[in-house]
C-alpha cells in the first residue's frame, strides 16, 4: 500500500517532455494501474526515462495474480488476428522482443513450434486460409507438414486432413518473466503499491490539465491513501472498464465481459508430444479451441475452453466441461488416457463484447490502446487478452510513444 511511504518521500520534481500543457509538481510522473504482465512491462519501460517517477498500483497481494498467471503461457506467432489489427502488429513485435529478452536474461522459455491440425476438409480449408494469410505479412512464417513427416515426429498426434506448422510459436515461464519485469522496474527506481485497489480518480484542472488525483484503499486496514500523478495508464485488465468509467463520462463508459477458460492437467507419460498442438480454428469462436500446450518442464495441459461467466472471481474449474474437452482432445490425440486427465486451473479473459471472437471474423475485437481524446495524460488499455502476454513488451513501447511523441 502507498501509505507506508512518507508523503514527503512521494513528492518529486520531474523533467517532463510528454504532450501536456500542465505546469505542476505531482507525486509521480506516471501511475500504472494493474500489475499483470502488460502493466509490469509498461511500468518498467516508463521507469527507464530519466527525470521521471513511476508507481505501479496493484489490487492483489502480489503482481501477476489474475489473467497473466492463469493462461497457456504461449509465445504466440500472430496467426489469427488480421493483417491490419493492433493484435497482429504488437504480437509479432512483442514475440521478437520476448525471445530476445528471455535469451539475454536467461528467463525460462522454449521455441517449441506449434502444429495446427485438421481432421476434415472444412478444417483443412481453414489451414489453407491461415497459410495464405501468413504469406501476406512479414514475420509470421508457416509451412505444411506431410502426414509421413508427422507420423515420424509425433506418432501420437492424429491429423486426418493435414497439418500447418508455426515454427516461431513457443512457451515462456510467465511467473519468471513477470518477476524479472518487477525486479527491473524496482531497479530503475519504481515504486510498487500492493493490496491497493483504486477506488477513485479525480481530475486536477480541466480533464487532467493539471494532473490526476488517485485514491486507493488498503485491503486489510481499509485505510485510504491519496496521491497525485501527471499521467495515468489504465492497464487494469479485468478491472480496466471500472477504471475507464471512473474517468470518462457515461457516454464513453465500457462494460466488461468475462470469458472463463478451464484447463486440465495430464499425469500420464504417454501419449506425449514435443510441440504444441492446436485444432484448426472455428470462425467466430471466443477462443482457439481446447488445445495441447506444454509448460517449461514438458508437462502436458489441455485448454482453455470458453465459458462465459458473470464474475471475474469465478475461478473454480468447471469439471462438468471435462467430457466436452475430452471429446475435442481425442480428435487429435486419440490414445489419451482419460483417467489421467484432471481439472487443473481456470483463468478469466477480459472481453469488450459478449461472444466476441479471438480470431478474425464478424465478432473479432481488437486491443484498445489509445490516448483518450480530450483527457490529458490518460492512456487507456481495454480488452487486453490473448495475445497480451506475448505482446506485453511491444505494448509498453507503444504506450511510451503515445505519452512522449
Amino acid at each position: 500500500m502507498l501509505s507506508r511511504i512518507p508523503r514527503s518521500q512521494l513528492v518529486r520534481t520531474s523533467k517532463r517532455s510528454f504532450t501536456t500543457t500542465a505546469v505542476r509538481e505531482a507525486d509521480f510522473t506516471h501511475a500504472v494501474i494493474g500489475g499483470g504482465a502488460v502493466g509490469l512491462a509498461i511500468a518498467r519501460q516508463l521507469a527507464g526515462r530519466d527525470g521521471t517517477s513511476t508507481v505501479l498500483i496493484e489490487r492483489n497481494g502480489a503482481v501477476g495474480m489474475e489473467t497473466s498467471s492463469r493462461n497457456s503461457e504461449v509465445i504466440h506467432a500472430g496467426l489469427y488476428y488480421g493483417a491490419t489489427s493492433l493484435k497482429t502488429a504488437l504480437c509479432i513485435r512483442g514475440r521478437q522482443m520476448m525471445y530476445a529478452l528471455c535469451e539475454k536474461y536467461s528467463i525460462p522459455h522454449r521455441n517449441t513450434s506449434k502444429w495446427i491440425v485438421a481432421q476434415t476438409n472444412e478444417q483443412w480449408e481453414e489451414l489453407v486460409k491461415i497459410h495464405k494469410y501468413t504469406q501476406s505479412i512479414e514475420g509470421v512464417p508457416t509451412h505444411y507438414v506431410s502426414l509421413e513427416e508427422a507420423a515420424a515426429k509425433e506418432p501420437h498426434v492424429r491429423a486426418k486432413a493435414g497439418i500447418l506448422e508455426s515454427p516461431t510459436t513457443g512457451i515462456v515461464d510467465s511467473h519468471a518473466y513477470m518477476q524479472f519485469l518487477l525486479g527491473a522496474f524496482e531497479e530503475r527506481g519504481g515504486d510498487v503499491a500492493l493490496r491497493s485497489p483504486v477506488v477513485g480518480i479525480s481530475s486536477l484542472g480541466e480533464r487532467g490539465s493539471r494532473g490526476w488525483e488517485v485514491r486507493t484503499k488498503d485491503m486489510k486496514t481499509e485505510e485510504e491513501t491519496t496521491f497525485t500523478t501527471e499521467t495515468i495508464i489504465n492497464s487494469a485488465g479485468l478491472g480496466a472498464c471500472d477504471v475507464n468509467n471512473m474517468i470518462l463520462p457515461p457516454v464513453r463508459h465500457q462494460k466488461q465481459y468475462y470469458a472463463k477458460g478451464n484447463y486440465f492437467s495430464y499425469a500420464a507419460a504417454t501419449p506425449a508430444t514435443t510441440r504444441l498442438i492446436y485444432p484448426a480454428p472455428v470462425p467466430g469462436l471466443g477462443g482457439l479451441g481446447t488445445h495441447l500446450t506444454l509448460d517449461i518442464s514438458g508437462r502436458i495441459r489441455f485448454g482453455p475452453d470458453v465459458e462465459w461467466v458473470d464474475s471475474p472471481d469465478d475461478l473454480a474449474v468447471n469439471s462438468t466441461r471435462l467430457s466436452q474437452a475430452i471429446e475435442q482432445i481425442r480428435t487429435f490425440l486419440p490414445g489419451i488416457r482419460v483417467e489421467d486427465i484432471q481439472p487443473d486451473y481456470a483463468g478469466i479473459r477480459p472481453k469488450l463484447g459478449k461472444d466476441s471472437a479471438v480470431a478474425t471474423g464478424k465478432r473479432f475485437m481488437d486491443f484498445v490502446i489509445r490516448k483518450e481524446e480530450g483527457y490529458e495524460g490518460f492512456i487507456n488499455l481495454l480488452g487486453i487478452e490473448s495475445p497480451g502476454l506475448t505482446s506485453s513488451l511491444a505494448i509498453a513501447e507503444m504506450v511510451e510513444g503515445l505519452l512522449y511523441k
